[in-house]
């Protein structure tokens, strides 16, 4: 495979984009100055120290450390998740909630591509599934963000519609539904538009940086077709487990709302 080689200068050529944002933010008044500088200095920091991780980790073909680094992804993902909620569940549910639906959708997607379709060998090869876990993982995390967000906001700002259904005999689960409905297609619009606009607008990473390496684009075409399915997908299953989570923890057992439970 042929591929162009990177070095610090083209990264700082590339960086001096930011300028530009930096320009757009002084002549507007935007005060998003410092939180670029921040944003970028952290991505460096981030990526250099994941680079230097990825080297050593895939040379190993340990299961337990593949496990790992997946469960520390989760973990900050659904801290991610949580800090980008403007209205979210008191306590260790803010961050539980979100943490293991999006755990559960990533991980049992990743195992399916794995070992049905990729099918390396062995199937749990880090080399494989942390790349795959993390595209899963990214799109989950901002689809069950904006479908919390929404549904925990919506609960708040229409309790007394809920409490009158509640108050008329209806069971918690359906006096929520409407809320969870209007959640979950905010949640998947994400992934709607990425998926619709997928080839004509934009050319997705993983196709992009297949064809950057040299991969025929035939084949980075059906690669890509197969991450978008399985974001979907991952996506889905997470938004729709979050929103069941975060349903019973705003109510009980006796059918109340439970506006208590969100964090003031």
């Amino acid at each position: 495979m042929n591929y162009v080689v990177l070095d610090t200068g083209d990264v700082l050529i590339a960086a001096a984009l930011l300028l530009i944002n930096g320009a757009i933010s002084v002549a507007l008044a935007l005060g998003l100055g410092r939180s670029l500088l921040v944003a970028a200095v952290r991505m460096v920091v981030q990526l250099a120290l994941v680079g230097l991780a990825l080297r050593w980790i895939f040379g190993s073909s340990s299961p337990w450390l593949t496990l790992g680094v997946a469960l520390i992804m989760v973990g900050f993902a659904g801290y991610e998740a949580m800090a980008r909620q403007e209205q979210r569940l008191a306590g260790a549910w803010g961050y539980g909630v979100g943490a293991m639906a999006m755990g559960f959708a990533g991980l049992s997607v990743t195992v399916l591509a794995l070992t049905a379709l990729l099918q390396p060998d062995p199937w749990f090869q880090p080399r494989f599934a942390i790349p795959i876990l993390g595209m899963v993982l990214g799109n989950c995390m901002t689809g069950v963000a904006i479908a919390l967000n929404q549904f925990l906001t919506q609960a708040k700002q229409n309790r007394h519609a809920v409490e009158a259904m509640l108050a008329l005999g209806y069971p918690r689960d359906q006096a929520l539904a409407p809320l969870r409905r209007l959640a979950a297609r905010a949640g998947m619009i994400p992934i709607i538009n990425s998926m619709a606009a997928a080839g004509v607008v934009f050319l997705p990473g993983m196709m992009t940086g297949q064809i950057l390496a040299g991969v025929e684009p035939g084949q980075a075409v059906k690669y890509q077709m197969v991450i978008m399915f399985l974001i979907a997908g991952g996506t889905g299953i997470g938004v729709l487990l979050a929103l069941l989570g975060a349903s019973r923890r705003l109510s009980d057992d006796r059918h109340r709302l439970r506006l208590d439970r969100l964090h003031s």
